[in-house]
């Protein structure tokens, strides 16, 4: 099967085909484009409808989803992130390996095509030129032959005269010999014209033609199978990520399954149970006897007015005493038991040193010592290393600055090196604000680590010099308290007492400064960029150690040798807890 055999009188019709495959081949390129805009705009329209629903930081929103529902639908979420990247990763695989390759490929096969019909036409024009060739040669013949035929019966007709000369005879017999002979000549030109023209018509129909169509057909072949290979292609993208696709969609099932309803419950109790007991019976009112109410001693209302006279009453009952009825507050409320100041304590912002600038919305202390001790001691190391950075970036800085300066020494004509006194003075006097900076939160870090007992009168000094704006409010405090307009907030002594003990308990807990234990296991389930300060980079599949479990802020705290461990988020990794080491199985 050969188009040079089958069409070999079929060049147009296979001219019109071939540029029909081009078409479709730009088709299927234009289709595959569209595609990628597709998955582009899905991803794009994810990605923003997880951060929609993220809750977002520093709101009452972030603190209820402390819930396990909440936190698998934030899992969801984060899934529902990886599973638009995976549709990104399509886009830009298809764009590479079909879009770009077609389109280098399109631009060669027009190129390839144009060739293969230019020497078609060539020899077209060739056949044809050999054609008119011969049409000529045998019209010459033709001519030459009738001419020759007239002059022979002129000949004829002079010699059978008996009135015309022997001479004109002579010269009409001598005319038509002239006619033969070049009858004859133009016979055997037109004879050897023939002869060449069909050796000519043969190679084109039997050999230049099916070469060229034979071209032609095998580029054509190659078109389909290059559509067909780009088809494959088009499905393997999509296969690819089909584990990846799997993996989010198994993680949200995961995460559907880490509900727990009970765990759910018992967050509202802790949330918002009061602590009061049920109110008692009410006791039966005897008209009969004067107008006197009691009340049950387990009722809530006696438990809230004790030392209150009784209530007396006259006419009408003045509504009875049920818990859900609002009533005026007394002016001397019962003080709450210790133990619920206690939970207060844990489960609210700690008290610290001006209580009333914090209950109006004052600033949050620059030693962040409104928290509880383990997220103070994350504060204060993150902004530590935050300082050291900046330092490691000003002495960059600095470095840059000398060598500029030893080039203009060496070199005057390229600066004066005078110039850059001024910056590197500039510099120098910013590294050394941002190191006392830096020991200031070191101290204060120190100090709730259990290093240093107390801060010292020097760092106090120290901190005095950037804390300006925040020590007259903790000059001011017990002034604050006492001229309290509304007496709303009046801290005791008991109470300081009773926070400080709180705090002493917590910096116990820092004392020890050996590497915490591992607690358990995990595998990487994903590969994850640790670039914020604090946290540690891991590959997919890899097993390290779990040091400190998820507290509800959604990052896990593991190791992988002694010099590095870091957090992690927990969606990343699948944690095997050892429940029988408790805390003894340590890092080798």
């Amino acid at each position: 099967m050969s188009w040079g055999t089958e069409l070999w009188d079929q060049f147009d019709n296979l001219e019109k085909h071939t540029q029909w495959g081009i078409d479709i081949l730009e088709k299927y390129i234009k289709f595959v484009k569209e595609r990628t805009e597709i998955e582009l705009s899905y991803a794009k329209q994810l990605r923003n409808l997880s951060k929609k629903y993220q809750p977002k930081k520093n709101s009452k929103e972030e603190e209820e989803y402390k819930y396990t529902s909440c936190k698998a639908f934030i899992s969801t979420l984060n899934e529902m992130n990886d599973y638009a990247g995976q549709h990104e990763v399509i886009s830009e695989n298809m764009a590479s390996q079909i879009i770009v390759d077609l389109a280098r490929y399109v631009q060669e096969l027009k190129q390839e095509r144009k060739s293969n019909f230019h020497d078609g036409r060539k020899a077209q024009q060739h056949i044809e030129t050999c054609w008119k060739q011969l049409e000529s040669s045998k019209r010459r013949f033709e001519r030459d032959c009738k001419e020759a035929d007239r002059a022979q019966q002129y000949f004829e007709k002079m010699d059978a005269d008996i009135n015309v000369t022997k001479a004109d005879v002579e010269k009409a017999r001598q005319q038509a010999q002239i006619r033969h002979q070049m009858a004859e000549d133009s016979k055997a030109d037109y004879s050897s014209i023939l002869q060449k023209f069909n050796h000519e018509q043969h190679e084109y129909y039997h050999t230049h033609i099916p070469n060229i169509f034979q071209k032609i057909q095998e580029m054509e072949e190659r078109r389909i199978v290059r559509i067909g290979d780009s088809m494959k292609t088009y499905a393997e993208v999509d296969r690819q990520v089909i584990p990846i696709i799997g993996k989010c969609l198994d993680g949200i099932v995961k995460a559907a399954e880490s509900i727990d309803q009970k765990n759910d419950s018992q967050l509202v109790i802790e949330a918002y149970k009061s602590g009061f007991e049920p109110p008692g019976d009410i006791e039966f009112e005897d008209y009969t006897q004067p107008m006197k109410r009691t009340v049950s001693d387990n009722s809530l209302s006696n438990s809230r007015g004790e030392g209150k006279p009784d209530l007396k009453f006259g006419g009408k009952s003045k509504g009875k005493l049920w818990p859900f009825i609002k009533k005026n507050k007394s002016p001397k409320q019962q003080k709450e038991p210790l133990s619920h100041r206690f939970n207060e304590f844990m489960t609210s912002k700690p008290k610290i040193h001006c209580f009333r600038s914090l209950k109006r919305g004052g600033a949050t202390p620059e030693d962040f010592s409104n928290l509880p001790p383990e997220q103070r001691r994350k504060k204060l190391q993150q902004k530590v290393d935050e300082l050291n950075k900046e330092i490691q970036k000003e002495m960059d800085q600095r470095d840059a600055i000398t060598k500029m300066k030893d080039v203009y020494l060496k070199n005057p004509q390229m600066g004066d090196p005078a110039s850059l006194d001024h910056k590197l003075a500039e510099v120098s006097q910013n590294i050394e604000k941002l190191r006392l900076e830096t020991q200031k939160f070191e101290a204060w870090l120190a100090e709730v680590e259990g290093r240093l007992p107390a801060r010292s009168e020097q760092m106090r000094r120290q901190s005095g010099l950037y804390d300006s704006q925040n020590t007259p409010t903790v000059n001011n405090c017990a002034q604050d308290r006492e001229s309290s307009p509304d007496g709303s907030y009046t801290e005791e002594q008991s109470q300081e007492s009773e926070v400080k003990v709180l705090a002493t308990d917590f910096d116990d807990e820092f004392d020890d400064e050996e590497p915490l234990p591992a607690i358990g296991t995990c595998k990487a389930l994903y590969t994850f960029e640790g670039q914020n300060e604090g946290t540690i980079s891991v590959v997919e599949g890899e097993t390290l150690y779990v040091i400190e479990e998820d507290k509800g802020d959604g990052w896990t705290r593991i190791r992988r040798n002694e010099d590095e461990e870091g957090y992690v988020p927990t969606s990343y990794v699948e944690v095997y807890l050892d429940k029988n080491a408790k805390g003894a199985k340590t890092y080798i």
